[in-house]
């Protein structure tokens, strides 16, 4: 593996790219720490602190988990890419259902570009809505500086608008980041920012994790009063390894179907005829449903944490607002949690597979899967196909969606910690590794040498 990655770095174009990615990071990782100038960081840092462990905060860490933003510090990179996440899953979904558009993604190269900039300007237009209600939401809750304020305890229009122009202007410029890492460097640049934005609580969930046990002098065998002891870490670095070795399995999964190209006869000369196969991925999805799913729970869970706050004494709200609260023995949660992952795989691989296309296709190329008449029986036989799939997927995602929850019920971790173990987070950073792994390999293939993952 050593020689493998000395190999890398010797070939100059694809250093190049390693390097102005990686320079590329460190730029987004500069910004993720530079606040707004409004921003009182003591205060902000106190409220977060008080609100970690409720719905808002736990909202919070959410949305700042799959966007690579920073919520909870109010940065010059605060909204991170999610409103690019936004606009492009709102033209995703326009694609499928409005006819002018779903016409442009069939035109190529043209029609893409087209649609690229549509969400680029929609980005913007998101930015701004959402770093104006941020603002004002930082506003009320007396997260600014008291110098800025007028005798209302109001924030000038002046100071609103340089705020929200300076987040709209963060988040076009990582949107900028993201296309020269698609054009110059390495890998997919918006999923990259969001991985390192991932990798980047690791050292601090780390931490989190052998602070108790420095402070008490030491490792120990045995654990209790809420402390962990060695083989505690021993079972955690165990289940660490065999969970991302079931995310691998299960993401680069395939249902292959085998598919007969039809045979031409030129003169003397028989073309065609090969045996070919169709892979079918068994998560179509991706890490989508867990992301819906999870930010759907969020709102009712802090809605009845703010009503229950608000009459503590109606006993209807505060079990309302302990059945929604994320844990163990959270039944109902976690019951709702999985029947939502199940309904949006199912939604979201009916939006982005199109059996009769990809039907279509395999007729125009001449192709046929044997056993079934190309046409309309071939589209039915994909969509019986990908629908049985699809259930695996959808309960390999339930899966890994509620291992967090149950390993820090289970071992009396925070869930920073066990959030390393499964959700949103571990997808997307396997994922992402894949994708660069394949890229890489693409670039020592063209050389002649073997790729990363190719036994010597």
């Amino acid at each position: 593996m050593w020689e493998k990655i000395r190999v890398v770095f010797t070939i100059p174009e694809l250093r190049q790219k390693i390097l102005l990615t990686l320079a590329l990071l460190a730029i987004y990782r500069i910004g993720y720490l530079i606040p707004l100038p409004i921003i009182d960081q003591a205060k902000m840092t106190a409220f977060f602190e008080r609100a970690a462990g409720g719905g808002l905060g736990q909202l919070i860490q959410q949305a700042m988990l799959f966007s690579a933003s920073s919520l909870s510090q109010a940065t010059i990179f605060g909204l991170g890419i999610m409103p690019y996440i936004s606009a492009s899953i709102i033209f995703q979904l326009l694609a499928s259902v409005w006819k002018p558009l779903e016409e442009l993604q069939k035109e190529g190269e043209s029609g893409r570009k087209k649609i690229n900039e549509y969400t680029r300007y929609a980005t913007v237009v998101l930015c701004v809505g959402q770093s104006w209600f941020y603002v004002n939401w930082l506003v009320g809750a007396g997260l600014v500086r008291e110098s800025l304020l007028d005798v209302n305890d109001h924030l000038s229009f002046g100071w609103q608008f340089t705020a929200v122009m300076t987040m709209t202007a963060g988040t076009t410029f990582l949107m900028w980041l993201g296309e020269q890492i698609d054009e110059y460097g390495i890998g997919n640049g918006i999923s990259l920012l969001i991985m390192a934005g991932i990798l980047a609580r690791m050292p601090h969930a780390g931490w989190e994790l052998i602070e108790p046990m420095v402070k008490q002098g030491g490792l120990e065998l045995g654990s209790g009063g809420g402390k962990l002891g060695v083989e505690n870490l021993l079972v955690l670095a165990v289940l660490f390894v065999l969970v991302i070795a079931g995310v691998v399995f299960i993401t680069q999964g395939q249902r292959r179907i085998p598919t007969q190209s039809a045979k031409h006869v030129r003169g003397r000369r028989v073309y065609g005829g090969t045996r070919q196969y169709l892979p079918l991925r068994v998560n179509q999805a991706g890490v989508m449903p867990i992301i819906f799913a999870s930010s759907l729970l969020l709102f009712p869970q802090v809605l009845f944490n703010w009503l229950a706050q608000m009459w503590p004494n109606v006993g209807w709200l505060v079990s309302f607002a302990q059945t929604f609260h994320r844990g163990e023995a959270s039944y109902v949660y976690n019951a709702l949690y999985i029947a939502l992952i199940y309904f949006f795989c199912y939604f979201w691989t009916a939006i982005t597979f199109n059996p009769k296309d990809m039907a279509d296709n395999l007729k125009n190329y001449g192709s046929f899967i044997p056993g079934y008449r190309p046409g309309r029986r071939t589209a039915d036989y994909l969509e019986k196909v990908m629908l049985r799939i699809t259930y695996v997927g959808a309960g390999f995602l339930a899966v890994v969606a509620i291992t967090p929850t149950i390993i820090s019920g289970w071992m009396g971790v925070s869930y920073s910690v066990s959030s390393f173990y499964g959700g949103t987070g571990l997808l997307i950073a396997v994922s992402v590794a894949f994708d660069l792994v394949q890229k890489i390999d693409s670039h020592l293939v063209m050389r002649n040498y073997k790729g990363l993952l190719e036994r010597g």
